[in-house]
């Protein structure tokens, strides 16, 4: 990993450190929603939480996801991006930490929705750090700090609960997480460091463009919004986000309606999420390696559709297989962040198609369970909601297929100048 960057003089313990730190911030960015979960019953019990504002409380993560993490760019045109990062995992860390302590249901909501925006503005970031970091090296980092970040989910899930148990309050399970931010904060002060210089003026790739004008950097007109590379891009993160979440929500009431005893829902639950961990950095590296990704798109879409059909027909048995399908398609999640990187020719165009590709994502995502749930309701039964959740793969596999060629987003607009820019971009933003 530390030969990963490609700056000449910089130093491999800084690139070590990166790496790592990358990994740490990743470690943090589902923590806060899934403790969350975990002690849902608790939390509103003692802090006064009705159950629409618990309601609104889960709906907050796709919410604060697809509407923060939209200023990202702004952000960098302005900051040194590894000191957004880190102020992002401060930001996280305060708002953890904060309501844990509170007693008002206007305050926890208030601070968990600043919690949220440090991991909205570190999710668009991300893949941003690996093109800039690591451009040779986009699908190791992304598919390692993908898996960190599911190690994280599985962690917050499966740990909050016992914590909050040994200490006897509920405040500890979900606050305790505050820390892990602050570790991660704490990792990318030497970069934050380094990269101390403001951003005074449009990036060189902005410049480039006739007349020194750059579509990009328009206020509130991000250039993949005008891009069909950009909506396809959109269409499939929020095509796969939306059956993450309805997974997630709604797998295990599958299960129990199945006979299944709500510990082995939950285990089922966790099965998906476990059998992706090494997918999550396997996807990325791949995707990255070959230049045919059509044969990527379809295997995890068929792999989601077999999932589908056959919890739809016989969801008991063979269970196992189903949730080995189900965590094959989820893999679409990585390969997601890995495309943000591939169709994109520099970091700057990295976070722009980065904030558009899951601000829009994220805000799709969240009709997910909902429309499940009605689906469910109307129907009493699960073909109806899993013909649905099939009809989105095939969404995903078209937009995916069209995104499976090789280009960029950026040769979309009419950018002379922009392949002898880029690597001025790159440098300008790392110093």
């Amino acid at each position: 990993m530390t030969g990963a960057v490609g700056a000449p003089g910089r130093s491999r313990l800084l690139a070590a450190l990166v790496g790592f730190g990358l990994v740490l911030v990743a470690l943090n960015l589902r923590t806060p929603v899934t403790s969350l979960g975990a002690l849902l019953t608790e939390v509103s019990e003692e802090v006064g939480l009705s159950p629409a504002l618990a309601g609104v409380a889960t709906m907050l993560p796709t919410i604060s996801f697809g509407l923060v993490g939209g200023a990202a760019p702004w952000l960098v045109r302005r900051y040194p991006p590894a000191r957004i990062l880190t102020i992002a995992m401060v930001v996280l860390a305060a708002g953890t930490a904060a309501r844990a302590s509170t007693d008002s249901a206007a305050v926890f909501l208030a601070c968990s929705a600043l919690a949220l925006a440090g991991i909205a503005i570190s999710n668009v970031l991300l893949p941003m750090l690996v093109k800039l970091y690591f451009p040779t090296r986009i699908g190791m980092l992304t598919g390692a700090y993908t898996m960190s970040m599911i190690l994280g989910n599985t962690a917050a899930a499966g740990a909050s609960v016992p914590v909050a148990e040994v200490t006897g309050s509920w405040r500890v399970g979900i606050g305790v997480w505050a820390l892990l931010a602050l570790v991660a904060a704490v990792a990318w002060l030497p970069a934050a460091w380094r990269d101390r210089t403001p951003r005074r003026r449009p990036s060189p790739e902005y410049a480039a463009r006739p007349g020194g004008r750059s579509d990009v950097s328009r206020p509130g007109r991000p250039a993949p919004v005008r891009t069909r590379l950009g909506w396809l891009m959109a269409i499939h993160f929020g095509a796969q986000a939306l059956n993450g979440y309805a997974i997630m929500g709604w797998l295990a009431v599958l299960f129990r309606d199945a006979g299944y005893s709500p510990a082995a829902a939950g285990l089922a639950v966790a099965a998906v999420t476990l059998l992706g961990i090494p997918l999550a950095f396997v996807i990325p590296t791949v995707a990255a390696a070959v230049k045919d990704l059509r044969p990527v798109v379809l295997v995890l879409a068929a792999a989601s559709v077999a999932g589908y059909t056959g919890l739809a027909v016989s969801p008991a048995s063979p269970a196992l297989l189903w949730l080995g399908l189900l965590a094959v398609g989820q893999a679409a999640f990585p390969f997601a962040l890995t495309l943000i990187g591939l169709r994109s020719r520099t970091p700057v165009g990295t976070v722009s198609l980065s904030a558009f590709t899951q601000s829009a994502g994220y805000l799709v995502a969240g009709f997910g369970p909902l429309l499940v749930g009605v689906l469910y309701g109307v129907t009493g039964g699960w073909v109806a909601p899993l013909g649905f959740l099939i009809a989105t793969i095939l969404i995903q596999a078209v937009a995916g297929l069209a995104i499976a060629r090789p280009r960029y987003f950026e040769d979309e607009i009419d950018s002379p100048g922009i392949d002898a820019a880029g690597e001025e971009s790159r440098a300008e933003l790392r110093r």
